[in-house]
């Protein structure tokens, strides 16, 4: 299976997709693997996350949470230090290189600290394979829908890493370098669902940017989906999408409110902010073929993109205006992934929000 005996290595190891990788991997559902290797630069996080392991009682998991030592690693470092990303290579068969700086705001302000660990990351993990001849089988670069045809340098920073690992396929053909791409993460620190709640329970206004304003939704679990189903099937150089739905944030915001008496603030869109988010541009879907629930971006470079023909999935961009969910079906959406008030909400970090 996908993972027996092998050492898999998660670069942002300790962030919301990384906590979720590590626990769906432990569970066995695609083999039993060797080791996994949690690489971050937060030791407050690895700490919180190594204790959680070491306090869980589950029947079923006994073997592996008293092994977990052997079974689970935890590495201090960061994607930006070339000789910390060999060190944690050296022995790894799988790579999914999860850290970022991914705050739209933030990367606006710090573009040369986004750069370094979305850009320079990447070029650390390439070089360190190629010039050590390391036997990685897989890289998987998480990216995102904000690097389809960027306007913020979180974007323009995650497309850029998207080219590093694509290229990589041409000097360190042992090596398969592929991708995934994947719109707002439900209640992940930071995104809008944590932020509407936290205003209500503080009795509003509830801000929003500018109500017609569409958002991909996309769970954690569909989220690492993703990322198995890359590593299953995806050829080098290609970039997996979920086929994921959408909403505007006036209708998450009124979903989330419910019968309350609380007033909708609209503030304006932010530094970066698109109105729209794309997970396929118009020139992409002219290379976008289907492989099972995902679309697979396929590479423009020539020595890649002819390994397989296939006929095109799509006839334009994949964009979150076209398949938004009006407001019923909002509101069945966050119902279905436990996100209305009086639900319990898991952050990044760990902390419950209710």
């Amino acid at each position: 299976m996908l993972f027996d005996k092998k050492t898999v290595l998660i670069t942002g190891g300790t962030g919301s997709l990384g906590k979720v990788l590590v626990r769906r991997i432990l569970s066995g559902e695609m083999g039993t693997s060797k080791k996994i290797i949690v690489f971050s630069r937060d030791e407050a996080k690895q700490h919180a996350m190594r204790l959680s392991y070491l306090h869980m009682k589950v029947s079923t998991d006994e073997a592996i949470y008293r092994n977990f030592l052997k079974v689970l690693e935890f590495r201090i470092g960061d994607v930006r230090d070339y000789a910390a990303i060999c060190s944690a290579l050296k022995t790894s068969d799988i790579v999914i290189n999860a850290a970022a700086l991914k705050q739209v705001p933030s990367c606006e302000y710090f573009p040369a600290e986004a750069l370094m660990t979305n850009c320079l990351g990447a070029c650390n993990i390439v070089r360190a394979i190629g010039e050590n001849s390391y036997p990685v089988g897989t890289v998987v670069g998480v990216s995102t829908d904000k690097a389809c045809k960027p306007v913020n340098v979180m974007g323009m920073t995650k497309a850029l890493q998207e080219r590093i690992l694509i290229a990589a396929n041409i000097l360190n053909p042992k090596t398969r370098f592929i991708g995934v791409r994947y719109g707002n993460v439900l209640a992940s620190r930071g995104s809008v669902i944590p932020l509407f709640h936290e205003q209500i329970q503080n009795g509003g206004p509830v801000t929003i940017t500018v109500p017609d304003m569409t958002r991909f939704l996309l769970s954690l679990d569909r989220a690492v989906d993703t990322v198995f189903a890359a590593l299953k099937t995806a050829l080098p150089g290609e970039i997996y999408v979920p086929n994921a739905e959408a909403a505007t944030v006036i209708n998450i915001a009124k979903a989330l409110i419910g019968n309350r008496k609380i007033k909708i603030k609209t503030v304006g869109i932010r530094p970066g902010e698109k109105m729209h988010e794309l997970m396929v541009s118009e020139e992409e879907a002219n290379h976008c073929v289907k492989r099972g629930e995902f679309y697979a971006i396929k590479s423009m470079l020539p020595e890649l993109a002819a390994a397989r023909k296939e006929p095109n999935a799509l006839k334009g961009e994949f964009s979150s205006a076209q398949r938004v969910l009006d407001y019923p079906n909002t509101v069945k959406s966050l119902k279905r992934h436990r996100l209305l008030p009086g639900d319990q909400i898991t952050l990044d970090d760990g902390e419950l929000l209710r």
